[in-house]
């Protein structure tokens, strides 16, 4: 409700931060003057407004506590964060950097994000938004190209993030900035269309945007993925496509599953994945782990990463659909199994990484046993790879795999 609609007390935080030094990437503070030149009100979206600002913190215990008192507030909660994400390289993590962040001190010096998301989700629906203007390292670029920058379900989500600037340089947090240009120049529309305005002026081609706004109360049915045919390249038989996905159910009043097929289609695989990884948070916390809602969602982001061209996280997702599947008791032969299992095959085809094909070939050769298919020689696929892999390319080598 960022368009001054709502009539209660509404509160903003401002929060911009960025490593101190040549560990720099964005210069954040910067955001901080032109936001606070804009009125309370439009801020929040409310007639009465609390705006507390962080410029370059340096505690992640102290952010957190400001986020909670922030999330704690009963009126509408509006989050503005410019900054830089790193990858936690041992837990694989995304932190937002504070400003004594390292990239040795990182899991003790910046903000884990799902410390963010685990305080905003505990808000009720429809009444928290955060506006993002980040640039990522380069590790973190690549998680979030597939991945997604999660918060949860009934959270708004604007704004865009970025891959590291050029040698030497300094990104400016232009997006935020010409947000609050809009605003002060006393243009104020619905969020979503003053974010497709602000992306024209601050957009860049390689640019992750973000606009999610899964507010209102959906319920993400189990119906049929429609993913196109993949090739499998089982050795002896030559390739054919994988049985197609027969697991369906009533399709919901209002399936999200169109708009984020769309985003992915249209490139915006970073928006697509964070709106699947959020739908399949809000199945796992409605109908639990291993439910046939969760596989569903489990199984989107699968084919997401594949759409992203990711086949190690690919292949990693639709591993874990098909035990997800048989640890509920479908048997080895039924066509949702083997086509899990055959699309993650596919995948592991697909890599060109030797580590990371020998590290899933072990898992998928294990699957691949309980699980052999009705293709001819898929087993031996497998293996004979796995082999191939280990005799060609010594632990530690990085190449081009066959």
């Amino acid at each position: 409700m960022i368009n001054g609609e709502d009539t209660t007390s509404g509160t903003a935080l401002l929060i911009a931060a960025a490593p101190a030094g040549k560990g720099c990437l964005i210069d954040a503070t910067s955001a901080l003057p032109t936001l606070a030149a804009v009125a309370p009100g439009i801020l929040t979206g409310t007639t009465a407004a609390t705006i507390v600002e962080l410029a370059d913190p340096t505690d992640p215990q102290t952010v957190l506590t400001r986020i909670r008192a922030a999330a704690a507030a009963s009126g509408p909660l509006t989050l503005y964060v410019t900054g830089q994400l790193h990858l936690d390289h041992k837990q694989h993590l995304i932190h937002l950097a504070l400003a004594r962040t390292t990239p040795t001190t990182l899991r003790y010096t910046a903000l884990p994000w799902h410390w963010l998301a685990g305080e905003l989700k505990l808000r009720r629906p429809g009444t928290t938004t955060v506006i993002i203007d980040l640039v990522a390292t380069q590790d973190a670029w690549q998680k979030l190209r597939t991945e997604g920058l999660v918060l949860g379900h009934g959270i708004r989500v604007y704004g865009r993030v970025t891959p590291p600037p050029s040698r030497r340089q300094i990104a400016e947090p232009a997006y935020l900035k010409a947000l609050a240009t809009t605003w002060r120049s006393g243009i104020n529309p619905p969020l979503a269309q003053l974010h497709e305005q602000v992306a024209a002026q601050a957009g860049s081609h390689d640019a992750l945007f973000l606009a999610i706004d899964n507010t209102a109360v959906l319920s993400p049915a189990a119906s049929a993925v429609q993913i196109p045919n993949q090739p499998y390249p089982a050795p002896a038989s030559g390739p054919t496509a994988p049985p197609p996905m027969r697991e369906s159910a009533e399709a919901a009043k209002e399936d999200p599953l169109p708009a984020i097929l769309a985003a992915a289609h249209a490139g915006r695989h970073g928006e697509a994945a964070s709106l699947a990884a959020m739908w399949e948070g809000w199945a796992l916390r409605t109908h639990g782990a291993g439910s046939v809602q969760a596989t569903h969602w489990l199984e989107v982001r699968a084919d997401l990463a594949r759409l992203a061209d990711d086949p190690a996280r690919s292949c990693e997702l639709w591993m874990a659909a098909a035990d997800a599947r048989l640890a509920r008791q479908q048997p080895p032969d039924d066509p949702a199994v083997e086509g899990a299992v055959d699309r993650a095959h596919h995948q592991w085809h697909e890599l060109r990484d030797p580590q990371r094909a020998l590290e899933l070939g072990l898992p998928l050769a294990s699957l691949r046993h309980h699980v052999p298919g009705r293709r001819p020689g898929a087993v031996e696929a497998v293996q004979n790879r796995l082999e191939l892999l280990h005799s060609t390319y010594p632990a530690g080598t990085r190449s081009t795999a066959p």
